[in-house]
């Protein structure tokens, strides 16, 4: 038990210092390879490099990806028994072939396929040998590879906890920059370095790349509510700027400058709170009268 607990604890590290995706990288290819080696396959390397190949950020993109990438391999067969068995195994060829086969992917959709099924045309092309064994073994390996990283891809760490924790880092520099205008309105000394407005677009930048991993790896692609909640605050945040660059209009009329200040610092207490909007508005249409 303490072992497992201790393997478990230095797993967990390991996760955190290196990534999920190099992780799986390690893991996934010598699998590769060793199920490849299991089954009697030859050249079993390039399993581990096809797989290595395939290891993707999403669940969306290791399924585009994987049948891209084996209709990619198949297609340089094709190309390979053309090129080399007609025009011979010579640097010239292989280079008029990838001159021929690169364009042909991009032309059917499939270039995501080029560095792997490239795999394959240098196998064929080192070891000049296109007999039905060897074409066999060479399928098997498209297979394991492919498929071994395909799998492990399907594993895909929940992102909640990252997101959340970006979702409260936005909210407590609106709560500042919220406070920050009320005191401005009210005409009261400040030593407000305005940091937020710099470090919000990279928090946002972050926010949507991390947002739209998570819509990915979702497999029916439906969860789209960190998205949309990091755009509203997006543009919440250009009007907020906005706000800023007009408050040295502000009449000097202190007694609706107060009111205003207060309603701004209340708006601002409340941005971590759900469905505020509406009271807010009636409270608004109020001062505004």
């Amino acid at each position: 038990m303490k072992l497992t607990y201790r393997l478990y604890r230095l797993t967990n590290k390991v996760r955190h210092k290196v990534g999920y995706r190099t992780l799986k990288t390690a893991i996934a290819t010598p699998l590769s390879m060793a199920i490849a080696q299991s089954l009697g396959v030859s050249n079993v390397a390039t399993a581990g490099i096809l797989t290595m190949l395939c290891i993707q950020p999403s669940r969306k993109r290791s399924f585009r990806t994987a049948a891209d990438r084996f209709l990619a391999c198949l297609l340089a067969i094709g190309f390979s028994a053309i090129f080399f068995e007609v025009f011979g195994y010579s640097a010239v060829v292989l280079s008029v072939l990838l001159m021929v086969f690169i364009p042909t992917t991009i032309f059917f959709k499939i270039e995501s396929g080029i560095f792997t099924s490239t795999v394959i045309t240098l196998n064929i092309y080192l070891f000049e040998n296109f007999n039905l064994d060897f074409i066999s073994n060479q399928l098997y390996l498209i297979i394991i590879g492919i498929g071994t990283g395909f799998i492990i891809n399907l594993y895909m760490p929940g992102l909640d906890k990252k997101l959340e924790n970006l979702k409260k880092s936005v909210e407590v520099r609106f709560l500042i920059i919220f406070r920050q205008i009320s005191k401005l309105i009210k005409r009261e000394e400040s030593d407000w370095q305005r940091s937020e407005l710099e470090e919000l677009p990279n928090l946002f930048k972050t926010a949507s790349e991390l947002a739209k991993r998570d819509r990915e790896n979702q497999m029916d692609g439906t969860n789209h509510s960190y998205s949309d909640y990091f755009e509203m605050r997006e543009k919440q945040f250009r009007l907020l700027q906005e706000i800023l660059d007009l408050i040295d209009e502000l009449p000097e009329k202190e007694k609706l400058n107060n009111k205003l200040a207060v309603f701004i610092d209340k708006l601002g207490k409340a941005v971590h709170r759900n469905d505020t909007a509406r009271a807010f508005l009636e409270e608004l249409h109020v001062l505004k009268e």
